[in-house]
């Protein structure tokens, strides 16, 4: 399952590969939540932690759903450094820092971007993006961005 869900996968356009640094083990049937860690490509001294649903092959079996995990996610990102502002985009709808396949292919969990300028703040979200139906599932952390004196 894995393997052919990483193949799909990699046809697609990734903006970043996540490093995980966690897993921890929810039930007896094998769901874990997995934990990565996602250095920010355009925005030196920022990380951002993930945490999201790892369906198990028996809840996949059982729950008859085998090709899609949730889309809930939680969020949190931190200066790990110095922050340096690369070549960002600037609008409204900001850019897609991170993304991961949560079903075979018409789902992804998405880790958008956004720079609110005029209060000098990162707003880093945590979404869902779907082919068909958007969901209401979201988490959002933020780095204000201090001009040293």
């Amino acid at each position: 399952m894995r393997l052919i869900l990483a193949a799909l996968l990699t046809c697609l356009p990734f903006t970043l590969a996540a490093e995980k640094v966690g897993r921890v083990g929810v039930d007896w049937v094998g769901n874990d939540i997995i934990i990565e860690a996602i250095p920010d490509p355009d925005v030196q001294g920022v990380t951002c932690h993930i945490a999201y649903f790892d369906r198990s092959l028996i809840d996949r079996l059982s729950q008859g759903n085998w090709f899609e995990d949730p889309s809930n996610a939680s969020i949190d990102c931190r200066q790990t450094g110095p922050i340096v502002i690369g070549d960002i985009d600037r609008s409204d709808d900001g850019e897609t820092v991170f993304k991961e396949g949560r079903s075979i292919v018409f789902k992804s969990l998405r880790l958008t971007r956004i720079f609110d300028e005029d209060n000098q703040v990162l707003i880093y979200l945590a979404h869902a993006n779907e082919l068909t139906e958007g969901s209401a599932k979201m988490a959002i952390s933020t780095i204000p961005l201090y001009k040293g004196e």
